[in-house]
C-alpha cells in the first residue's frame, strides 16, 4: 500500500523530486492537508501534471464578463476581486481572493455558459489553476480530491447564500465586522473603494465605520 504522507514530507517530496520553484506547491499541499486530504507520491504528481501555474499582472483580468470561465484558480501570492457592472456602469464587488483562496465562477465553469462577472488581480498575482477537462481527470485519477472540491463547492454556494443574506438585512458595520473577521491582514492591501463597493456603501460611510470601532 501506499503510504500518504504528512504536509512536512510533501513540502520534501516536491522540494527534492519535483519543480517547485520558491516553494510555488506549499501553499495548495498544506490546504489540501488542513482538510485531510493526504496523497500518496504518485497521487502528487498526477495533481502536479493537471494543474497551471500563471502569473497576472496588477489589473490583469482572469476572467471577464461574457467569456466562459474555463478555470478555477488557486492563489499563491496577490490578491484578486470578483465584481459585476451594473447597467448605470457602477463595480459591485462581490468576493476577494487572497492567498490561500480560491476564486472563480463556478456556475460559468460547471455549465459551460458565459459569466456576469469579472475577476481581476488588485496586485501582481501568481495562481495555480485547474481547467474543467483536467478536474473531471483528477477526479477519476485521485478520487480522494472528488472529496476536496465537494466541500469547496458546497462551501462556496453556503458563502455566497450568506453573502447575499448580508447585504439585504445586515447593518453595515455588522458587514464590516464580518469582512475583517472573513479576510483578516488584508485590508491595508485594498482600496478604500474596493472595501466599500464589497460592503455596499460610500468610502466617506466606511470611514465613519472605522472611527466608531476605533472608539469602542
Amino acid at each position: 500500500m501506499k503510504a500518504s504522507l504528512s504536509y512536512q514530507c510533501l513540502r520534501i517530496y516536491f522540494a527534492n523530486y519535483h519543480y517547485n520553484p520558491d516553494g510555488m506547491w506549499d501553499l495548495l499541499l498544506q490546504n489540501l492537508a488542513e482538510r485531510n486530504i493526504l496523497l500518496d507520491t504518485e497521487e502528487l504528481a498526477i495533481v502536479q501534471s493537471l494543474f497551471t501555474y500563471r502569473k497576472f499582472k496588477r489589473n490583469q483580468y482572469l476572467l471577464q464578463e461574457g467569456d466562459v470561465a474555463r478555470h478555477e484558480s488557486f492563489v499563491l501570492r496577490g490578491i484578486a476581486r470578483t465584481y459585476e457592472v451594473d447597467e448605470k456602469g457602477k463595480e459591485h464587488v462581490l468576493f476577494f481572493g487572497p492567498e490561500d483562496w480560491w476564486i472563480g465562477d463556478l456556475y460559468s465553469f460547471l455549465s459551460n455558459t458565459p459569466t456576469r462577472y469579472n475577476i481581476d488581480c488588485l496586485e501582481d498575482t501568481e495562481v495555480l489553476q485547474v481547467s474543467k477537462e483536467n478536474l473531471d481527470v483528477l477526479y477519476e485519477k485521485v478520487p480522494k480530491l472528488n472529496k476536496y472540491f465537494r466541500i469547496l463547492f458546497q462551501n462556496a454556494f453556503i458563502t455566497l447564500t450568506h453573502r447575499v443574506g448580508a447585504i439585504l438585512s445586515r447593518a453595515a458595520m455588522e458587514r464590516y465586522q464580518e469582512f475583517l473577521q472573513k479576510y483578516p491582514h488584508i485590508e491595508q492591501r485594498i482600496a478604500n473603494r474596493q472595501i466599500a463597493s464589497f460592503l455596499g456603501i460610500t468610502p466617506q460611510s466606511l470611514s465613519r465605520l472605522r472611527k466608531q470601532l476605533a472608539k469602542k
